[in-house]
């Protein structure tokens, strides 16, 4: 086995300087009907032996948030290699804050070239700290996302939307861990999601360690790095208002949908459309 060293390092935490804000949001409307129920297979390659890199388009990169998976994004897969974009979708630990932004870390360190990072739920605040490390990172997209400010927690920003999500907590060795309650998972995850599909989201959903809601946030990438944020309006995991102040404190250029939080799955073309806005924008 030939292992190579990422060109890149960890930096350590506060190496990475913080600029000014962008530019105030810009609002547009989306809609999307579109549904897929393509599976495609998803490969962590590493640097040096990745296929030749588009010389135009951007590698985006995807990363799921709590109570999802990797193959939530499929159907935005398939739609971004259709269109040309190399496509990468990261496994999230979901063990904590800081250990999931490094970890993504050096997911990205073994990417060559330019790179579009998305986050979705939970996964939003793993972006906005892994990609301060990443000089090649041209634009954070939010899907759904929370977007912390430095010292806050997920906790602290999902105290803000109401009603309470009903979860189920499982200890585990070293601290616990919480789903949603599956009798509750389509209402709050994924109302706009057929009843079969939803179904097949709940006994599958992957489980996040309560680190994930108690880790600060300790990176802006934001406020070096053009954002862009889709706002879903019938979310019930994180309420509509909630997603505006975010994006608004961060400066990203918002659309807002009718959607559910699960919107990559019930409106992909949205999702995707939003992805390729920020890749042409920040080529």
């Amino acid at each position: 086995m030939h292992i190579r060293i990422p060109r890149r390092v960890s930096l350590a935490v506060g190496a990475f300087v913080l600029l000014g804000a962008t530019t105030a949001p810009a609002v547009a409307l989306a809609t999307d009907n579109s549904h897929s129920s393509a599976n495609p297979t998803i490969a962590f390659v590493h640097k040096g032996h990745s296929p030749a890199p588009d010389p135009v388009k951007p590698t985006v990169v995807l990363v799921h948030g709590a109570w999802a998976d990797s193959s939530s994004w499929s159907p935005v897969i398939e739609r971004l290699r259709k269109d040309g974009y190399p496509v990468r979708a990261i496994a999230n630990p979901l063990q904590g804050l800081t250990s999931d932004s490094d970890y993504v870390s050096s997911y990205l360190a073994a990417i060559d070239g330019p790179v579009i990072l998305v986050g979705h739920s939970y996964g939003g605040a793993v972006i906005t700290n892994a990609a301060a490390t990443d000089p090649d990172v041209r634009a954070l997209v939010y899907v759904a996302g929370f977007i912390p400010a430095k010292g806050e927690t997920v906790g602290n920003l999902a105290e803000q939307t109401t009603p309470s999500i009903p979860l189920i907590t499982t200890p585990v060795p070293g601290g616990a861990e919480v789903s949603i309650d599956p009798a509750h998972f389509r209402d709050v995850f994924a109302g706009d999601v057929d009843p079969t599909t939803a179904a097949d989201m709940a006994v599958t959903q992957r489980p996040a360690n309560t680190r994930a809601v108690t880790d600060a946030s300790v990176q802006e990438a934001y406020t070096s790095i053009p954002s862009w944020d889709l706002i879903t309006r019938r979310d019930h995991a994180i309420a509509p208002d909630v997603q505006r102040s975010m994006a608004e404190r961060a400066g990203a250029h918002t659309q807002e949908i009718d959607a559910s939080h699960a919107v990559m799955v019930s409106h992909p073309n949205a999702v995707t459309r939003i992805i390729e806005d920020a890749a042409r924008a920040t080529r």
